[in-house]
């Protein structure tokens, strides 16, 4: 199995590592850590020492209950690390959902779009005939793009988290918007789909989609999963004792161990060179 994306084949005969790089100052969880262009940069070139094989930069938080960040604010974020970036020589992947960033990023060779809103998104002032996220990717000749589930959006996901049985939920969605980015002539070698841990779930549907992430597997997509410093992690101490986004380094790489053990082709984490010697021994024992 692989991944085709703008400058690599990613084979995903093994499972990646994408190391997270937010250039924000709120985050959930680095917020401010790496905000100016160089220390993101420098976060870059740490999380590729530490093993990371894929880059994400992200420019906009998505947290729980965060507001929207103008296109022009996330452009000066981004933009001036992706230039750099993408000459580190390993795919760089983008963290967004705005139709404008991600045609700006990917004219400067930007491998990936992962997109939380699954192409789905648009701009509320959108002139007639303006591309949407879906023409963007669509017309690219080759870039990789994760498409992710969500439930309602950020500032309203956790108000009301879905209901029922989310796996056949999470599939069917997923399964849907992948189909319609093929309709539009978009091989399947380039897609891969995300679940979306944490994006309008509790913690009982978030550990449902990891015990039955072979369910989502059935769909034929490869499956990203993003556990790292989710707030799901957080309570499983016991009662009265909750961890901050921080702390949650051992859970996350649990985390991730066992979403590879189930499948997973592509983790995206924080702690990149824990959640890499971590899979070395998930490697010697296979």
């Amino acid at each position: 199995m692989q991944w085709n994306t703008t400058r690599f084949t990613i084979d995903l005969s093994r499972p990646q590592v994408m190391g997270i790089v937010n250039v924000t100052p709120d985050s959930f969880s680095d917020g401010g850590q790496h905000a100016s262009t160089r220390s993101a940069l420098q976060h870059c070139e740490q999380l590729l020492r530490d093993g990371a094989d894929i880059l994400d930069i992200g420019g906009e938080s998505t947290r729980p209950g965060a507001t929207p960040l103008p296109l022009t604010q996330e452009l000066a974020r981004v933009v001036p690390v992706v230039r750099e970036a993408v000459r580190l020589g390993v795919p760089i992947s983008i963290d967004s959902y705005k139709p404008g960033v991600m045609q700006a990023v990917l004219d400067l060779g930007v491998d990936i779009i992962n997109d939380i809103w699954a192409l789905r998104w648009r701009e509320p002032d959108a002139l007639a005939g303006e591309p949407d996220g879906m023409q963007v990717v669509s017309e690219h000749a080759r870039c990789g793009i994760c498409l992710m589930h969500m439930h309602r959006e950020p500032r309203t996901m956790q108000v009301e988290p879905m209901a029922g049985d989310i796996v056949p939920q999470v599939r069917q969605f997923l399964e849907h918007a992948a189909q319609m980015l093929q309709a539009r002539g978009v091989q399947k070698e380039r897609i891969v789909i995300d679940p979306g841990i944490g994006f309008g779930k509790t913690m009982a549907q978030n550990f449902a989609l990891l015990a039955r992430q072979r369910e989502l597997l059935d769909s034929g997509y490869p499956l990203l999963a993003g556990w790292s410093r989710k707030s799901s992690l957080s309570g499983l101490r016991g009662a009265g004792e909750s961890l901050k986004a921080h702390e949650r380094m051992v859970p996350s790489v649990a985390a991730a161990l066992l979403a590879v053990e189930r499948g997973a082709t592509v983790v995206r984490v924080h702690d990149v060179r824990e959640t890499v010697q971590a899979l070395h021994v998930l490697r010697a024992l296979e």
